[in-house]
């Protein structure tokens, strides 16, 4: 018998700043399993943060650390040329600025997912992947370290004895080596809900996906990215949700290492 496909529904959240509103986090959180939180560099502050581990914690869905590049103006999605131990640094930071608001609320960090342009650099460059890795091994062993499928920093995650969960996103397009495609390219997004949907059954019950160059390639499919920004954003989150489980796909968070 074909074992049942387990896959995560995580999101982005808590990056609204100061007087800024941004997203659906109250009402998206009932259809995901994780959400991943800013943590003040690239969006989110201690109020919002706080905000959003309460709401998590209510609806028992895993706490994540979203840290991103110190960037508030580009929304941490601007290249910035840092080196590995700044990189280190940074994340080390925000991992402990969440971690206690978390523990404050009564609740603990489940995993690690770097945001925006750390994400994407740290998904080709081994150097920065290492030390984010290490980041999330020195301060907290059993995190769950989310990347993007394949990636280096799954790689980096993987020697150092973390759990790995290799991530796929919902509504972007993929190029042959695996990587996504720029936001900055127009074909970067895809917006056509039911398209985004069968690209997710694809990718978690038979593993592969198809390029922007026309070529198959095999994905692992652990946890997939929404986007809660969007204008449609709890709509698709809803219909994601349930297209996953009439295809018989059991919704659930990574489990811990040990």
């Amino acid at each position: 018998m074909t074992p049942t496909p387990t896959v995560d529904l995580n999101c982005d959240m808590g990056e609204s700043f100061g007087a800024w509103t941004l997203g659906h986090d109250a009402a998206l959180m009932p259809y995901l399993t994780s959400a991943n939180i800013a943590c003040g560099f690239h969006a989110g502050d201690p109020a919002v943060m706080r905000q959003t581990v309460r709401l998590a914690l209510r609806h028992g869905v895993a706490i994540g650390a979203h840290p991103g590049l110190p960037d508030l103006a580009g929304f941490g999605r601007r290249n910035l040329d840092i080196s590995a131990d700044e990189a280190f640094e940074m994340t080390v930071y925000q991992l402990g600025a969440l971690h206690a608001v978390a523990r404050a609320e009564g609740g603990a960090l489940h995993h690690l997912k770097p945001h925006g342009a750390l994400y994407n650099m740290a998904a080709t460059n081994a150097a920065l992947a290492q030390a984010i890795a290490e980041a999330a091994y020195k301060v907290q062993p059993e995190l769950v370290l989310y990347g993007l499928a394949g990636s280096e920093l799954t790689k980096a995650g993987e020697r150092l004895g973390l759990r790995t969960a290799h991530e796929v996103f919902a509504d972007r397009t993929y190029q042959a080596n695996g990587t996504l495609t720029p936001r900055r390219q127009p074909d970067a997004l895809i917006t056509s809900a039911e398209a985004a949907i069968t690209q997710v059954l694809r990718m978690v019950q038979e593993g592969h996906i198809r390029t922007q160059q026309g070529s198959e390639i095999a994905i692992q499919a652990d946890t997939v990215c929404l986007h809660g920004d969007g204008a449609h954003a709890l709509e698709f989150a809803q219909q994601l949700s349930q297209a996953l489980r009439a295809a018989g796909v059991t919704l659930a968070r990574p489990a811990f290492t040990r």
